[in-house]
């Protein structure tokens, strides 16, 4: 048996994921939240249960919460004192231009995410923390990066350029990097196998639609565009970010309405999107306020349809050729509705959904398109997860 641990440190947060690789099955998964806070708790579910346990804990910072999930692991008979785990893979928001996959992690490696964290200063020093607990905590296990923009290293630079004048780029690295990319990167790879179809033919616009949404144009396998750029606030209407604004915006609210610049970071990135418009970001609440008549809330969500529309049909334009477009993540799994409203009116470039189908539900991949749909057209689940562990497996049987 080979076991691969999946850590996901946030700010106050850690998931893990414990995998058999040889079944591709979760052992063991767990959530500290709230960490160094007073109403911090842990939530562990093991193999074969349907629910988590979810216990109070004082957990007073990240060390002390590894120390929990190393008791937890060696409770479960399946870890085997951890005599299975051959690497332990690690999700880190950003790469940069230095990573365009999983990399075996190292001195070098971790002083190369710290020198990217003015890219990402939210969740770089979250990532690394974690990095760094994980390797005391496990010395003798080989540990692996797999970088959220890796995916979108594959992209033109016509593409990931930005017009501004290139000493900026050049000095800041300013660019299009795009986000999401271990979902688009998995996803991309359920759909060749449903189709049968090798990786390096399929074209597919996969759309990742939770709190956070981004779109991905992917030709022959490998991303091409991508809707978020050097942040994941650019793109498509989300929870509670913007998405695509005018960049005059920004100095027009701080010239008239006096915002400063942390206060326009603010308002673009945590009081925009669904929230902005209608006041809520849960899209379940949005949508259950249309069925009473609620304008802003249908607004909120025929603008957020309008912008999924207007990228798939630009990215339609620069692939030339689809094949499939997919639709993962909570909102893109389970909101029928959506999907229909964004593929709505499209029949003359090939692409129609079934009603029926696409108001059923059910486990696994599934297609929604029409008969004569010339487009296939799929709900994916996506596992980020289970894509870290098969990278940080392939990574260290590489070594």
């Amino acid at each position: 048996m080979k076991q691969i641990l999946v850590l996901n440190s946030g700010s106050s947060s850690i998931k893990y994921e414990l995998f058999d690789m040889n079944r591709m099955h979760v052992l063991e998964s767990g959530l500290l939240e709230c960490i160094g806070e007073p109403e911090s708790c842990y939530q562990r579910k093991s193999a074969g249960r349907t629910h988590s346990d979810r216990i109070p804990v004082a957990i007073p910072n990240h060390e002390y919460g590894m120390q929990l999930i190393r008791e937890s692991l060696g409770q479960n008979e399946s870890f085997c004192n951890g005599d299975f785990l051959v690497g332990i893979g690690h999700r880190v928001v950003h790469g940069g231009e230095l990573f365009s996959g999983p990399t075996r992690i190292d001195e070098d490696v971790i002083e190369s995410i710290r020198r990217l964290i003015p890219l990402a200063p939210l969740h770089n020093p979250a990532n690394l923390l974690g990095i760094e607990i994980s390797r005391l905590a496990f010395p003798n296990v080989q540990q692996v990066a797999v970088f959220d923009t890796a995916f979108h290293q594959t992209l033109p630079r016509h593409a990931y350029h930005y017009a501004i004048p290139r000493e900026y780029y050049q000095r800041y690295q300013i660019r299009r990097y795009g986000f999401h990319g271990t979902s688009h990167h998995y996803v991309t790879r359920q759909v060749a196998d449903a189709l049968n179809m090798p990786l390096s033919e399929l074209n597919i616009i996969v759309f990742h639609l939770g709190n956070g949404a981004s779109a991905a144009a992917i030709r022959a396998g490998k991303s091409i565009d991508t809707s978020m750029g050097l942040t994941p606030l650019e793109g498509l209407v989300m929870g509670t970010r913007s998405g695509d604004l005018d960049p005059a915006v920004v100095f027009y609210l701080g010239s008239e309405a006096g915002l400063s610049l942390d206060q326009i970071d603010t308002l673009l990135n945590k009081q925009s999107g669904l929230k902005g418009i209608c006041g809520v970001n849960d899209m379940r609440e949005v949508l259950r306020r249309t069925q009473t008549g609620d304008d802003l809330a249908c607004l909120a969500i025929d603008l957020f349809c309008y912008r999924i529309k207007k990228y798939l049909g630009g990215y339609y334009a620069v692939l030339g050729r689809l094949d499939a477009i997919a639709f993962t993540a909570g909102i893109g799994e389970n909101v029928p509705q959506i999907r229909q409203q964004s593929c709505q009116g499209l029949a003359h470039i090939g692409i129609e959904l079934d009603a029926q189908r696409n108001e059923s539900s059910g486990p696994g991949i599934r297609e929604i398109q029409s008969s004569t749909s010339a487009v296939k057209v799929f709900v994916v689940p996506t596992n980020e997860e289970l894509e870290i562990a098969q990278q940080t497996l392939q990574t260290v049987a590489a070594d």
